[in-house]
């Protein structure tokens, strides 16, 4: 047997395993005349026979879309609760039964239903109430049934005929005679006609109305109202072809409802309506506090007919809308619109109150709130300073202009030395300066990493904060550790993962390269691991503590990894478990971590050259976009795969020969990079200067997480390798991020690459570029500027 035989048998064997689990689990509950299975019901063996439809679990009813019953001798109805409970039905057949009768709610819950047949029966009268609830294009097979020829069967024949249905379809009179249903026409029949007046009501809040129903028919049709969302009070006069309704003192809430007549009688029902326009003036039902989305929004309510005009005004003087500050409606009905004042990453000067005015021809209404964006600065004055004179004064004689000169130069430099040593000791925080233009000076300012996307308190309450949160100012943080926050993999894991063993006399380590939590990593030469090679150099990590949970996790990483195949991410090439350590055998990058090697060769090279005299060119701006657009292609294939990598950042990253760069974490960098990692409740060590505010506030770790990552990372090749936020202790970069802040606009970082950083890092997930997006622009960069790659030598 060939391979593509044995997979088809495999997969009929998989289908029919299948469809007998689904057989099994409804055994239990489904009569011995019938089959369930998960969507379908048949029931066709006359013995013993049912009398009603199936009752399963609620669930089970649920997801049934088809019943197929036949043969039936003791099926004689179909009440209000048979299908009660299938409210996903779509088709059903009911044939060569004993049925007589069907309710005229039994297929009310069943909304779904797209076909009914109900051929070969005992049905000799069935009321239209029965479908009332469906349109015409349902198909009703009835063929077979003895129906009498009466009044109440005539909706039948109505409906063939509007239909074009190609039944052929007969009836019995009270002869015993049958006649074709076309030409049935029982004497004092007629379908209800209905009229209403006025059929439309323009009228102002609080008038009183009056509505004339009317209504012919044979049998003489009922008349009935539909008022049971009115708010207004009513009250209905009825006659004995008409009904009066009188409204009184119209309610703004019943603006736009339609209230409908309706006259029925055995052969059919008819509908007539009334539209109500009800004029009011306008009223604010709500003017709330600023809230803090992506953008600051005042949230507001409307109310008023017609829609009224909306003015607001800001410490009384008009607000001129513009791109940065306007009305946005998000939701708009009949009566009330809802909406927001939406401000784009406002400042102090936006602070103050504000005042809403709705205006339309039958009145206004005005509300007022305050609002608070962002404390002013300590020191602020909104004009220059002005002076005026009443008179000339005379002149100073050289002695006095002298003592005048010495005494202001000493209290000037007296202020700059109080103004120093405030500075220095009198501060909690390095943000006493606040505002939209507020940065942390430093001496170099491309790396300078203070900068606003948006602004606000977006500090969770107490009862989401955590053991390990932490006080900044008045402000506590919630930082919580994330259990899962190294791996949560199961969902990577395919069933047929076929890990490479590697012999131990195969591996001959040459030098340690550095040592994280796990253990050390080697640089080795390995035998007998590509067929066109007898040696390669390869990265060898140790597993240094082999308890039970740490040989699982081993095992579960290196399941993971064999699964991750990607020219931009680190390849793994197997294990070695034949004694301990426990060992994994990785691609060796020639150039070690990315960080590292932007660091030497940056600016900054000659700190970083450890003794050695060896000129490094520095990195241009190409090669910048070409490491970038590297990384990015390797977090698109991440995506694809559903992996979260959760720790994105040049030191996670390698080099190789070319300029070739990879993704790929040995997780030394918790070790050798220590001081970019907070250490949480003891043990976990969170990399909160790449990590966007969900991330370090509520645990989220998701592809758009990464994306921030990504923003970061390019902010760390743009500055070569500096680390984020470099002059903040941890706890204030935690209040940065989430406050809003982000790293500023490194010096050599085109506008470009820095409007996708900016787009890495708006502050809503969904906001963010998509991953494949950044990899795109990057690409078209990265082309636009050719890459010269001697820079390795």
């Amino acid at each position: 047997m060939d391979s593509s035989a044995g997979e088809y048998g495999m997969a009929r064997l998989g289908l029919f395993l299948v469809f007998f689990t689904g057989l099994w689990r409804f055994s239990d509950a489904c009569p011995a005349s019938c089959t369930c299975s998960i969507s379908r019901i048949v029931c066709i063996d006359s013995e013993p026979g049912i009398e009603d439809f199936p009752m399963l679990t609620l669930d089970d009813m649920e997801n049934i879309t088809e019943i197929f019953i036949a043969n039936q001798n003791r099926l004689f109805d179909i009440n209000d609760n048979s299908l009660r409970h299938y409210i996903n039905l779509r088709n059903l057949t009911v044939t060569r039964t004993r049925l007589t009768s069907i309710s005229p709610d039994a297929f009310f819950n069943n909304t779904r239903l797209q076909y009914v047949n109900l051929r070969h029966n005992n049905l000799s009268i069935l009321s239209w109430r029965t479908f009332q609830n469906f349109n015409t294009t349902l198909p009703l097979l009835l063929f077979g049934n003895p129906l009498d020829c009466i009044c109440e069967n005539l909706w039948i024949k109505l409906r063939l005929q509007e239909e074009g249905d190609g039944q052929e379809l007969r009836c019995t009179d009270d002869r015993g005679e049958t006649t074709p249903f076309a030409t049935l026409t029982p004497p004092d029949c007629v379908v209800p006609i209905v009229d209403v007046t006025p059929k439309m009501v323009t009228k102002m809040q609080g008038s009183n109305v009056k509505a004339v129903c009317t209504a012919t028919g044979s049998p003489p049709p009922e008349i009935l109202w539909n008022l049971d969302i009115l708010s207004t009070h009513h009250e209905i006069e009825p006659k004995e072809t008409e009904s009066t309704l009188t409204l009184s003192g119209l309610s703004p809430d019943d603006n736009g409802r339609v209230i409908i007549c309706s006259a029925e009688n055995m052969v059919g029902q008819m509908e007539a309506t009334i539209h109500l326009n009800i004029l009011f003036a306008p009223t604010i039902q709500q003017l709330l506090e600023p809230e803090q989305n992506h953008h600051w929004c005042i949230p507001f309510s409307v109310t008023g007919n017609p829609k009224p005009e909306l003015q607001w005004y800001h410490r009384n003087v008009t607000l001129q809308e513009q791109d940065y500050i306007h009305t946005q409606i998000h939701l708009s009905t009949e009566n009330e619109d809802h909406g927001c004042l939406q401000l784009v990453n406002p400042t102090h000067i936006h602070n103050g109150v504000y005042r809403l005015v709705a205006k339309n021809e039958y009145g206004w209404d005005e509300k007022k709130v305050f609002a608070q964006f962002i404390d002013p600065p300590e020191i602020e004055t909104d004009e220059p300073p002005t002076y005026t004179t009443t008179s000339p004064l005379p002149p100073l004689d050289d002695s006095v202009a002298v003592y005048v000169v010495v005494g202001i130069a000493g209290v000037a430099l007296t202020g700059c030395v109080l103004m120093v040593i405030i500075l220095k000791y009198g501060r909690n925080s390095k943000f006493g300066i606040k505002g939209s233009s507020s940065v942390i000076s430093n001496d170099d300012d491309s790396a300078s990493p203070l900068h606003h996307v948006s602004n606000g308190n977006n500090t969770p309450s107490s009862s989401e904060m955590g053991p390990d949160a932490v006080i900044i100012g008045m402000t506590k943080i919630p930082v919580i550790e994330n259990p899962q926050y190294f791996r949560n993999t199961g969902s990577m894991l395919k069933s047929d993962t076929f890990v490479q063993h590697i012999k131990r006399h195969n591996i001959v380590l040459k030098r340690e390269l550095g040592e994280g939590a796990f253990g050390k990593v080697f640089l080795a030469e390995c035998y007998n691991l590509t067929p066109d090679q007898e040696k390669i150099h390869v990265a060898v990590k140790t597993l240094k503590e082999a308890s039970e949970s740490g040989r699982a996790d081993f095992y579960r990483e290196a399941e993971l990894l064999t699964n991750l195949q990607h020219e931009h991410i680190v390849t793994f090439y197997g294990v070695c478990v034949e004694s301990d350590p426990l060992i994994m055998v990785f691609e060796y990058m020639k150039h070690g971590d990315l960080n590292k090697f932007l660091r030497s060769h940056g600016p900054d090279a000659v700190l970083m050259a450890d003794g050695q005299h060896s000129i490094l060119v520095e990195l241009t701006q190409s090669q910048m976009l070409h490491i970038a657009q590297q990384i990015a292609a390797g977090m698109v294939y991440l995506a694809s795969q559903h992996f979260v990598h959760r720790d994105l950042a040049t030191r996670n990253c390698l080099v190789g020969e070319n300029l070739m760069v990879k993704i790929g974490d040995f997780g030394m960098s918790r070790d050798v990079y220590s001081s970019d990692y907070y250490r949480v409740g003891g043990h976990t060590m969170l990399p909160i200067r790449w990590m966007p505010p969900e991330s370090i506030m509520y645990r989220r770790f998701t592809t758009e997480s990464d994306v921030w990552s990504l923003g970061v990372v390019l902010w760390e090749i743009f500055t070569y390798g500096k680390q984020p936020w470099y002059q903040l202790s941890n706890n204030e970069v935690i209040e940065c991020i989430t406050q809003g802040r982000v790293l500023q606009r490194p010096r050599t970082c085109p506008k470009e690459v820095y409007d996708l950083m900016l787009g890495c890092w708006q502050r809503e997930p969904y906001m963010r570029l998509n991953i494949k997006e950044i990899h795109s622009m990057l690409q078209s960069l990265a082309k636009a500027s050719p890459v010269y790659l001697d820079i390795l030598g």
